[in-house]
């Protein structure tokens, strides 16, 4: 019963590990979760909603608590005499503590300003943000295609070594008839060796660009992982889309933040309006005639103006224009950029494409002439370093034909990529 239960369960497992599969889209989703910079997002929303809250707080009622002991040259006296009539004399050292309550009732706008800049700074925050994981998709398209091409050339080095064989068993079979000797053999052995040193190489290199795409997604991917080949995606009349850059969208919310910054300057020069209420306790009190220390209290509306912040208006608001303009002509060269990388990216497919209208023809006509030099040989008429050349030529073609149709998918994904389209 073990037997058989351990015999199950290493199907199960080698059927599991057989079967392993990740498609780019879920390497793209691994790569942003596993990114060390993506708990910012959360970072950045608690500190929008701390300073939310405290701007908030500005509309609760102040107090503030003060205390003061003076002693002074002079006080305030009456220069007259009466008959039988003592005018008390206000003492030079005077002592207050008051407890004041202040409550706002309007601020010229400077709490709603200050929020709403709070705001499009943390949007600037976040698109900043999405740009670096935006990138990080680039990074994980050329490895993940990478890993493809390495996988076409390994798939086809296992037909050149199937195909090698073939043939060592062949001219193995002339020698024993006489029409082949050692030496032949040994060129059919050297060229197998050179295509296990190939296999090696390209494992080795694909372990390596594995190693890397696990690293950015934070998974464990064995060596036999299977890579999921995209289907070719349409691309007619992309162009005529949009752009959907994450780029763009944090200009955007730069010039927000300016904005905002604007409207805060504005607000700081308006009027502020708001209730008072002091209460306290001193020598002298309300009655600076009197002596002894009394309780009083004093309550209204208050409105102050500060024209001091007029003087640097004008510059604070050039210099704002100024940072404005500066993130204009940053987008202006970004879509240039943009402009002159999507061209490259369709002529490189343009590329491409002409070049695989003849790859099928010519291991059509490659395979046609391996088959004649392998008729050649068996008639005397051709030696087996001019078949191992043939049967090259033909790998070769077969080979770059692979190349092709994963450079036209890597290409097609720069484009999508270059305009924000996943």
């Amino acid at each position: 019963m073990k037997r058989i239960i351990s015999f199950w369960l290493l199907i199960g497992l080698g059927y599991g590990s057989a079967f392993a599969q990740i498609s780019l889209e879920e390497c793209r989703e691994k790569a942003h979760e596993n990114y060390p910079l993506i708990k910012k997002y959360g970072l950045i929303e608690q500190t929008k909603e701390y300073n939310l809250s405290n701007a908030k707080k500005a509309y609760l009622p102040q107090f503030q608590l003060n205390a003061r002991a003076t002693y002074q040259s002079e006080v305030t006296g009456l220069p007259i005499s009466l008959p039988g009539v003592t005018i008390p004399e206000v003492k030079k050292d005077q002592y207050q503590a008051t407890v004041e309550a202040s409550q706002l009732l309007w601020d010229g706008g400077g709490i709603r300003a200050q929020q709403k800049m709070t705001q499009a700074n943390a949007e600037v925050e976040k698109k900043q943000l999405e740009v670096e994981l935006y990138a990080i998709e680039d990074r994980v398209n050329q490895l993940f295609f990478g890993i493809l091409l390495f996988d076409a050339q390994l798939e086809q080095n296992r037909v050149m070594a199937g195909e090698l064989e073939r043939n060592r068993q062949t001219i193995a079979v002339y020698m024993e008839n006489g029409i082949a000797n050692q030496s032949d053999l040994d060129a059919v052995r050297v060229e197998q060796l050179r295509v296990k040193q190939t296999r090696t190489q390209l494992q080795v290199t694909r372990s390596a660009y594995l190693e890397m795409l696990a690293i950015m997604t934070g998974e464990k991917f064995s060596d036999d992982i299977s890579l999921i080949k995209p289907t070719q995606p349409v691309i007619a009349g992309l162009t005529r889309n949009p752009l959907s850059r994450p780029e763009l969208q944090l200009f955007t919310a730069q010039a927000d933040l300016f904005d905002s910054q604007k409207d805060l300057i504005k607000s700081s020069y308006m009027p502020k309006l708001g209730l008072y209420l002091q209460g306290g306790y001193g020598r002298p009190g309300l009655n600076m005639l009197s002596d002894a220390f009394e309780p009083f209290y004093i309550g209204g509306i208050r409105l102050t103006w500060n024209f001091g912040a007029l003087y640097t208006q004008k510059n604070d608001l050039r210099k704002i224009e100024t940072n404005k303009n500066t993130v204009d002509m940053q987008r202006d060269l970004f879509l240039y950029n943009i402009r002159l990388t999507e061209s490259r990216e369709n002529k490189d497919i343009q590329r491409i494409r002409e070049l695989m209208k003849d790859d099928d023809e010519i291991i059509s006509l490659r395979e046609s002439i391996r088959k004649s030099a392998e008729a050649k040989m068996a008639n005397g008429t051709l030696t087996v370093t001019d078949l191992l050349q043939e049967i090259s030529r033909e790998d070769m073609a077969r080979q770059t034909k692979a190349a092709h149709e994963i450079d036209l998918l890597l290409a097609i994904y720069n484009s999508l990529w270059v305009r924000g389209t996943r």
